[in-house]
């Protein structure tokens, strides 16, 4: 059970923020962000503490008809170089000092555990089914997906973490995201399509139709929202839904990455709606539908980057205006106490 955060603390809050030596919201969005996170930690005094990174890997059955640019043996290359510490998720967590945990939810391939121990083991199955003709996961499966993520995130909050932002990789897993994003939001399919990890014009006019053919197959049918998510999501994609619905519980602030973790979050709030409390979104992609997606659900991204990586990477790029947010609140002076006139 979700709790939504108490805004009990919001004036109190508000009254310190403002009166901090500045002008009255002078520092804009850093001011919002501050709030919100000592909402959730209810406090005035927020930490942030032993952040961790977390990214799922699975593979989808709609990968089969050609939808993505990228080869379906890339999802378990790409986790064995994570590994090696060679990708930008890597490098990004080094960086801002996030522990990274590597999840293999459903790759279709078998990892040798003596040559790559930075992998967890989880995996449901090798690779959803193609969901163009039937559901992606079944019932249970999708469940099963939903407590990889929930005991992963047990895992960092009792390193004694409190802010999580999370990752995946998955070829075609924008396919996933965009169906999703048409059922759960009413936004015409088209809008939601994109190029992905690089289709051209004609490959994403493909893209399209097939998606278009899938969709058209569950609408026939009086399939419930619940079950719509199983339908089409990848195992990845359930963990990292399952995760975030934990996280909130566990009041452990969410930092959201781009179209495929944005799409889990509008999953998860469909599911929990107080989920988007815990939320902070890290950045606005450059995948066909993102900004569409984050307006629906009211969410102001941090940053605008251009970025389609994936991996977490916008997130984690995103995690020193965090870091500033609460340096504000807590090491900025106030007006008396610095001796300033206060003059508003």
């Amino acid at each position: 059970m979700i709790r939504p955060s108490d805004q009990g603390l919001v004036s109190t809050i508000q009254a310190k923020i403002d009166n901090l030596n500045k002008p009255k919201g002078s520092l804009g969005r850093l001011e919002s962000l501050a709030l919100q996170i000592c909402l959730i930690q209810q406090t005035l005094t927020p930490q942030l503490r032993h952040p961790c990174h977390v990214l799922f890997g699975g593979d989808h059955g709609i990968e089969r008809e050609g939808v993505s640019a990228s080869p379906r043996e890339v999802t378990w290359q790409q986790m064995l170089n994570y590994g090696r510490g060679g990708g930008g998720v890597n490098m990004f967590c080094r960086q801002h000092g996030f522990t990274l945990r590597v999840v293999d939810a459903g790759v279709d391939y078998d990892f040798d555990p003596t040559t790559a121990p930075h992998i967890i083991d989880r995996k449901i199955a090798h690779g959803t089914r193609n969901f163009l003709y039937e559901p992606a996961m079944t019932a249970a499966e999708w469940e099963r997906a939903l407590a990889i993520g929930a005991e992963q995130v047990d895992a960092c909050a009792a390193e004694g973490c409190n802010i999580i932002c999370f990752g995946e990789m998955g070829i075609a897993n924008t396919s996933a995201s965009s169906c999703i994003m048409h059922l759960l939001t009413g936004i015409p399919l088209e809008a939601c399509v994109g190029a992905g990890s690089g289709l051209n014009t004609d490959g994403v006019r493909h893209k399209l139709d097939v998606l278009s053919r899938a969709v058209a197959n569950v609408t026939q049918c009086s399939y419930s929202q619940r079950e719509l998510l199983p339908y089409f999501m990848g195992y990845e994609m359930a963990a990292a839904t399952g995760a975030m619905l934990r996280a909130a519980e566990l009041r452990v602030t969410i930092l959201v990455d781009g179209f495929i973790m944005s799409a889990c979050m509008l999953a998860a709030s469909h599911m929990e709606p107080s989920v988007m409390d815990y939320a902070i979104f890290g950045h606005c992609g450059d995948e066909g539908g993102h900004r569409l997606m984050l307006e629906h659900m009211g969410a102001q991204p941090l940053l605008n980057l251009g970025l389609r990586l994936g991996e977490g990477t916008g997130a984690l790029c995103a995690y020193p205006l965090i870091v500033s947010a609460v340096r504000m609140i807590n090491e900025m002076d106030n007006f008396d106490h610095a001796q300033i006139t206060k003059y508003f």
